[in-house]
């Protein structure tokens, strides 16, 4: 049943990224063109042209990121939160596998729209020549890179790009359970539904804050900074490691606490009144 529920979430979402990637791929083309001459010429009407062509292409990335945040919101609230929710609580599957749907779609399409901003700003600046010769520069840098790296600072680099990788994942899960958390605590409420999804989103943003100003507070308090600092000098692999180990399993804490708030509001407290 997750897989009929991520088929129809991914059908309804990509019916609004996928017309924002066309319009960002349009956008990142004009921007080319403007690089490719039309600014600082002699007529003052193509200089124009190219200024707004650049506008555009800014506000198209914009515009996606921004898409990309209402979009999550939006099926979130509207599906689960909204008039809708009679429905979706109807249907015979799982809260759980209604917020995992919601997420793992937004998560994708989160990753998707990094990776359309990156291939937006490559065709913005593409040329053939400097593009060749930045190939060159990077390959000359990754072939020399690999003849003086030894088997065991490889196989460390395989392992910080894994992790690297994780991080990024479970970083925007985190990011989005916190969005479905503050709404389900808002939407729990029989009035002032969404003034209060956002007080609750800003009182998690808060006490965050606090807990790592605390942790941190702690961590000086008993010189762990110190010993860090040793560790770097003597095993900078074992603590470029521990770092991100550390960061992922924070980011796994939060989204933890924030998945059981949404699906414990969900079952418990929802109100659709």
């Amino acid at each position: 049943m997750l897989k009929k529920l991520l088929k129809h979430e991914f059908r309804a979402t990509a019916r609004t990224m996928l017309p924002m990637y066309l319009i960002l791929l349009v956008a990142s083309l004009g921007a080319n063109l403007t690089t490719r001459g039309l600014l600082e010429t002699e007529y003052p009407i193509l200089d124009t042209i190219g200024v707004i062509l650049v506008m555009l292409f800014v506000m198209a990335i914009i515009a996606v990121c921004v898409m990309t945040l209402v979009t999550m919101i939006e099926r979130f609230c509207k599906n689960l939160l909204g008039d809708e929710g009679y429905l979706s609580m109807t249907l015979p599957v799982s809260v759980h596998q209604q917020v995992w749907t919601k997420l793992i779609v937004s998560v994708v399409w989160f990753a998707a729209t990094a990776a359309a901003v990156v291939i937006a700003f490559c065709i913005m600046a593409f040329d053939l020549g400097v593009v060749k010769q930045a190939l060159d520069v990077l390959v000359g840098l990754l072939r020399e890179l690999w003849q003086n790296m030894s088997a065991y600072y490889a196989l460390n680099g395989t392992a910080i790009v894994l992790e690297l990788v994780v991080l990024v994942v479970v970083g925007l899960a985190a990011n989005c359970l916190r969005f479905y958390a503050a709404m389900a605590l808002g939407y729990s409420f029989a009035n002032y539904k969404l003034p209060l999804a956002v007080v609750f989103f800003f009182v998690i943003g808060g006490v965050e804050k606090f807990l790592l100003s605390l942790a941190m507070n702690l961590l000086h308090i008993v010189n762990v900074a110190d010993l860090f600092d040793q560790i770097l000098i003597q095993h900078p692999m074992t603590m470029t490691h521990t770092v991100f180990v550390g960061c992922i399993v924070s980011q796994l804490i939060l989204s933890g606490i924030f998945y059981f708030l949404t699906t414990y509001c969900l079952k418990n407290r929802l109100n659709l009144e």
